[in-house]
């Protein structure tokens, strides 16, 4: 794709993301890995009403190369999740409530409850508080990027990778079901646990 293309995409998908409430109001950013840069959406955005003028093209040290002036505030949590994993091209950063509830409550999603979960992201840990655009919130989250596609940050939200910007958002909208069912549960007295060797099972099948 060109990079206009890719505007229209991240558009796309951050207003399907608005109309599922998985990025409420000015909350979060998107991008997507473009040659050897970033396409980012631009510092007080809303994910869920992008226009083409609300991104900003970044390179590998956090510097504005073009579009608007204003990148991301958390552009650098973008650049060291690429920088780690060479298989991700696209970036999803949202406050989608039941992920952001498991955040807020400063709890991790790492049992072993639903199989397309265990598949998908095998668990979805919990990086320590960091000040929001801090250098230290991205150091703390990036503890977990050479293991894991998604990654609740305490107090604020979830990050989730891919190999593609569809893929990043139906990985989105997966945890953040799975976040759901396991709030449900509570409800209900709590998830039946899959035992070690039907998990066993399920990673074998990832290859």
């Amino acid at each position: 794709m060109d990079i206009n293309e890719l505007k229209k995409e991240l558009i796309r998908y951050g207003k399907i993301a608005g109309e599922k409430n998985l990025t409420p109001g000015i909350s979060g950013n998107m991008s997507v890995r473009y040659e050897d840069k970033i396409l980012i959406t631009s510092s007080g955005s809303a994910n869920g009403f992008l226009s083409e003028d609300e991104f900003s093209l970044i390179d590998f040290d956090g510097n504005f190369v073009d579009g608007n002036p204003k990148p991301s505030s958390e552009k650098m949590l973008h650049v060291r999740f690429y920088q780690m994993r060479p298989d991700i091209n696209c970036i999803l950063h949202m406050h989608s409530p039941a992920l952001s509830s498991f955040a807020a409550a400063g709890i991790a999603l790492d049992e072993p409850v639903m199989p397309e979960n265990l598949f998908y992201f095998g668990q979805i840990p919990l990086a320590q508080y960091g000040l929001p655009s801090s250098i230290e919130l991205v150091d703390r989250t990036a503890l977990y990027f050479d293991r894991y596609d998604a990654v609740l940050m305490a107090n604020h939200g979830v990050v989730v990778g891919a190999g593609d910007i569809k893929s990043a958002y139906l990985k989105l909208e997966l945890a953040e079901s799975y976040a759901q069912v396991i709030i449900n549960t509570k409800v209900l007295g709590g998830a039946s646990l899959l035992n070690s060797e039907q998990v066993k099972e399920i990673y074998a099948l990832r290859g």
